[in-house]
C-alpha cells in the first residue's frame, strides 16, 4: 500500500532528479533480479525524487508482464520506502491496465505510461487510452508523450480535468512550441518531466517552460556528477551547465548518436566502465563495440577524476 495520495506523488516528484535504473541480465539475457537490488542500494545512497522501474532505460519493451512485475517488486522491496517507486503501463491498452493494477498490488507509487505498441492514433484514441489506464487505478499516472502518441495541449487539458489520478506529463518530444502550448493550458495542474533521451542536454531551456525535473540515465553510473548538474540547472547556473555538457554530455552524445539504440546501450557500457557491469541489452538493441566501450570509459574516467578534484 502506498503512502503516497496522487498529489503528495506529484509535489515529491517535482522536487528532485528523477531514477531511471537500468535492469540487469545475466550473460545468457536472463534477469538478474539480485544485481539489480545491489545497484539500487547504491543508487539509494543519493538524493533522487522518484525512481522508475523497468521504464525506457530499464528495457521495459524487452520485459515479460511476468518479468516487469518481478522487477518493480524486487524495487519495492529494495527501497523499501526511501523515495517513490513508479511502474510502466505498456503496449495495447488492455496490458497497460492489467499492469497498472499489477504495480498497485505490488506495493508501487505510482505509473509512468508508455505509448501503445506500434500503430497510430488520433488524440480522441489516445485521450481514451490513457483515461482507461488512469480509471483503473487509484495511482498517480505519468503519461509519456513520445514516438506514436504524442498528446496535444487540448487533449492533455481534457485528460487532467477528466482524470483525478493523471498527475505528471513527461515531454519525449521536445517541440518548444508544443511544450509552451501544454504548460499555458493546463499550468499548475500536471507536473512536468524532461524524457528525452540524455535529457541534461534540455534541462536548461525546458527549465523555462515548466519542465521542472528530468529522467537521468546517468545518474545510473555517475550519480553525484547527475545531482550536481541537475542542483546547476535549478539554480540557473548557465556557465556551469554548459561547461558540464562540453566536458562530458556532449562528447558523451557523439558516442550514443552512432547507432539507434546505443541511448541504453551506452548506460550499461557506463556501468561497466565504472566497475558495477549490468550485463548485456536485449535484442534488438546492441551493446557498444569494444573501442567505443573503451572510448566512453576513458571520458568517464576524465570526468570522474574531474568531478573528485572540485
Amino acid at each position: 500500500m502506498t503512502a503516497y495520495s496522487p498529489a503528495d506523488l506529484a509535489e515529491q516528484l517535482k522536487s528532485g532528479l528523477l531514477s531511471f535504473p537500468v535492469t540487469h541480465f545475466t550473460p545468457d539475457l536472463e534477469l538478474d533480479l539480485d544485481a539489480y537490488r545491489q545497484h539500487l542500494a547504491w543508487l539509494a545512497e543519493h538524493p533522487v525524487a522518484g525512481l522508475f522501474a523497468a521504464g525506457g532505460t530499464g528495457e521495459g519493451f524487452s520485459l515479460s508482464l511476468a518479468e516487469t512485475d518481478a522487477v518493480v517488486r524486487a524495487a519495492v522491496s529494495e527501497v523499501a520506502g526511501r523515495t517513490p517507486v513508479l511502474a510502466p503501463a505498456t503496449g495495447a491498452t488492455v496490458n497497460a491496465v492489467a499492469q497498472a493494477r499489477a504495480a498497485a498490488d505490488a506495493g508501487a507509487d505510482g505509473i509512468l505510461l508508455m505509448p501503445p505498441y506500434l500503430t497510430e492514433a488520433g488524440q480522441d484514441g489516445l485521450y481514451e487510452h490513457v483515461s482507461r489506464v488512469c480509471e483503473a487505478t487509484g495511482l498517480g499516472v505519468v503519461v509519456y508523450s513520445r514516438a506514436n502518441a504524442v498528446l496535444h495541449a487540448p487533449t492533455v487539458a481534457r485528460l487532467a480535468e477528466a482524470n483525478p489520478t493523471l498527475i505528471g506529463f513527461k515531454d519525449g518530444i521536445g517541440n518548444v512550441e508544443q511544450m509552451t502550448r501544454t504548460y499555458a493550458t493546463v499550468g499548475d495542474r500536471l507536473m512536468y518531466i524532461g524524457g528525452l533521451p540524455t535529457a541534461e542536454t534540455f534541462a536548461l531551456p525546458l527549465l523555462q517552460l515548466g519542465v521542472s525535473t528530468y529522467s537521468s540515465a546517468l545518474f545510473n553510473f555517475v550519480p553525484e556528477w547527475a545531482v550536481a548538474f541537475y542542483d546547476a540547472v535549478r539554480r540557473q547556473d548557465t556557465d556551469e551547465v554548459y561547461r558540464r555538457l562540453r566536458e562530458f554530455v556532449l562528447p558523451y552524445l557523439d558516442i550514443r548518436d552512432r547507432t539507434p539504440g546505443y541511448a541504453v546501450s551506452i548506460v550499461k557500457a557506463g556501468l561497466e566502465a565504472i566497475g558495477r557491469p549490468a550485463g548485456p541489452v536485449r535484442p534488438p538493441l546492441t551493446d557498444l563495440r569494444p573501442d567505443e566501450r573503451a572510448e566512453l570509459a576513458t571520458l568517464v574516467e576524465r570526468t570522474r577524476l574531474v568531478e573528485t578534484a572540485r
